[in-house]
Parts: C-alpha cells; structure tokens; sequence
C-alpha cells in the first residue's frame, strides 16, 4: 500500500497544480490524516512514516513549480500550518511559537516542519489551492470563493480526498464584465 499512496500524493498534487493553474510563489494548502490513509479512524492511528512519504510527495511537487505548501495542524493546534518563512514574510502572515508533534500538529505536519528548509507556524493562511486528505477539513485556509476540482484520484490511501481552487470574486452587478 506504502508505494500506492506516494504516487497518489504526488499525482493528486500535479494534477491540482495544473487544473488551479498555480503560478510561482502561491500557497497549495494541504491537510491529511496519516491514520484516514492507513485506513483507520482519524485520530486513532498516526503514522510518523505515512505523514513524512505524504509531505515529500507533495512537498518534491511544489518545489520543482516554485509554489509555496502549507501543511495543516490537527484541531489540537488550533488548525495552525507551517510554511516556510520566505511564505510568511511574502504574505505577512505571522510566526507562533509552536513545534508541532505527532500528537500535538499530527504526523503530516510535523514532517512538513522538520522537512522544509526554514519552517515557521503560522494560525491563519488565505491559499490559492488546496487538497483535503481524510476529511480535516481545510476550508477555513483558503481564498474567499473556493470553487471543487475533480481530480483522477479521488483517495490516497484508505483517506477521502477533496480538492479545490480558489478564484477572484465577481463584483459589480449587471453592468460589470468580467475576464
């Protein structure tokens, strides 16, 4: 199951990455559940080994597109997300003091901190993407309209998997013309 759940990490985070048509130095959120992959009950089963292949999967995707990953805490963090600092200095978003753990952040989480290059935890993110591995819900990190993609991988693992862009709002009314 181990190799499976890489190549659908990788492939759902390609296949996102074009269909949202991200560009260089936009942030793809990412939560997962590493026990929802392992098939088990989220919260129940955390896998330090499945959480660190999901990031670099995810993370090796990013890199090689110039795009920022934020990797979503569990609820015991408040949702928190590490980031690189180069991100949250763009973006003005914050540093806390906080290490996240296996039990305290989950496994994803805390592979994305000590797998980046210069990580830093921040509470509150507004991406252009994201992806929503095992239903941990990661909606409250996204741009105001969040609009569904369909991906060709609809799980990683035994975990459900959600997908979304985000796009600019329509204002103006009638009169208004959009692109």
């Amino acid at each position: 199951m181990e190799q499976n759940y890489i190549l659908e990490a990788a492939k759902a985070a390609r296949e996102l990455i074009e269909t949202a048509d991200m560009q260089p130095g936009q942030i793809l959120v990412v939560g997962c559940s590493s026990s929802e992959v392992e098939g088990c009950r989220l919260g129940t089963h955390s896998s330090e080994e499945t959480g660190r292949h999901i990031f670099e999967a995810i993370y090796t995707e990013t890199e090689k597109r110039g795009i920022f990953l934020a990797a979503q805490c569990c609820e015991h963090l408040n949702r928190a997300l590490v980031l690189e600092r180069e991100a949250a200095l763009r973006y003005g978003y914050d540093p806390v003091s906080v290490v996240p753990w296996k039990k305290g952040g989950g496994s994803f989480a805390t592979a994305a901190f000590y797998g980046m290059k210069d990580a830093v935890v921040v509470e509150h993110i507004r991406a252009h993407a994201g992806m929503d591995i095992g239903d941990v819900l990661i909606g409250m990190h996204l741009r105001d309209v969040a609009v569904p993609v369909r991906l060709s991988v609809s799980s990683i693992g035994g975990a459900h998997l959600v997908a979304a862009r985000t796009r600019p709002k329509y204002i103006g009314g009638e009169r208004a013309h959009y692109q």
